[in-house]
Parts: structure tokens; C-alpha cells; sequence
């Protein structure tokens, strides 16, 4: 897993063993154990690492009116029972939220306004309930709602 794992030396003597992944890959998933020795103490720890990938298709950045599906699987095993997909949840009303019982959301006609911040949530038989966040770029005109601008003879104009 070189050199995406690291250990923060600097904590060791404060007792914080921490393991660093990064960036995490779908292969990671899996059990860890950490062991630590100190003169004759052993203490020893477990940590599963769970893993959520969120898929574009095509992948980022899309271009604008272009078919846009976007999944999100977890290697969580339980059964799924819903996913929901929050489109800036914290912006106000123009946050959006979408949920079914699949984990593909499509956009058939994706505009500037479903760019920025999106967040997938799986919820599970076992009532887990786990999350994702990503950034959708897209690419395509955000200009004026009118084709004609004004600028003064003299200036600039972009």
C-alpha cells in the first residue's frame, strides 16, 4: 500500500497510532489490526474499514445536457434498502434531495445549477445508515440569461 499509508511518527509518544490511508481504494476494504508492544505489554486493536465508491458516468466533469448517472455502492453487506442522493443540503432552498430504492440516480439533461456538492447516503437492513460526499464539476455556459450585453464604449468587455 506504498506510499499511500503512513504512520504519524510524531504522535507515537502520545500515544495516538493512528493509520493513515490516503487515497483509499475500493481494494482496502477489509479487517486491520494494530498492534503495539511496550516492554512486556502487548495491546492490540481491530478496525474494518468500509468502503463507499460514488461512480459518474461520464465520468467529471460532465458536460452540460449530456446523460448523467451517478451510483453509489458500499461494501457494507447488508442489504440495501435506500439510497438518497442531497444536492447542496446546506444552501438553502436550492438544496435538492432524491430517494429510491437503488443506488443510480440520471440527470438526462444536466445543467450548471447540479454542479457543486453532493452527498450519497445508503441505508441498510441492519438500520447502518452510511454516506459519501463528492463535487460535481460541469461543464458549459453560465452567462447571462440574455445574449446581449451592454458595456461601454471604452471598457473592456469578457
Amino acid at each position: 500500500m506504498k506510499p499511500r499509508v503512513s504512520l504519524q511518527d510524531s504522535s507515537l509518544r502520545n500515544g495516538n497510532f493512528s493509520l493513515r490511508i490516503a487515497p483509499v481504494r475500493s481494494e482496502d476494504v477489509g479487517l486491520y489490526e494494530a498492534q503495539v508492544k511496550y516492554k512486556t505489554e502487548v495491546h492490540s486493536c481491530h478496525v474494518e474499514l468500509g468502503v463507499i465508491t460514488v461512480t459518474l458516468s461520464p465520468p467529471n466533469p460532465v458536460i452540460e445536457s449530456e446523460l448523467l448517472s451517478m451510483s453509489c455502492n458500499s461494501s457494507h453487506r447488508a442489504s440495501l434498502v435506500e439510497t438518497c442522493w442531497f444536492h447542496n443540503e446546506h444552501l438553502g432552498p436550492a438544496s435538492r434531495t432524491f430517494c429510491f430504492s437503488s443506488g443510480t440516480l440520471s440527470i438526462f439533461h444536466p445543467a450548471m445549477s447540479d454542479a457543486g456538492s453532493w452527498r450519497c447516503q445508503l441505508r441498510f437492513s441492519d438500520k447502518e445508515i452510511i454516506s459519501a460526499m463528492f463535487n460535481l464539476q460541469i461543464l458549459g455556459f453560465d452567462g447571462p440569461a440574455s445574449p446581449v450585453v451592454y458595456v461601454a464604449a471604452g471598457s473592456a468587455a469578457d
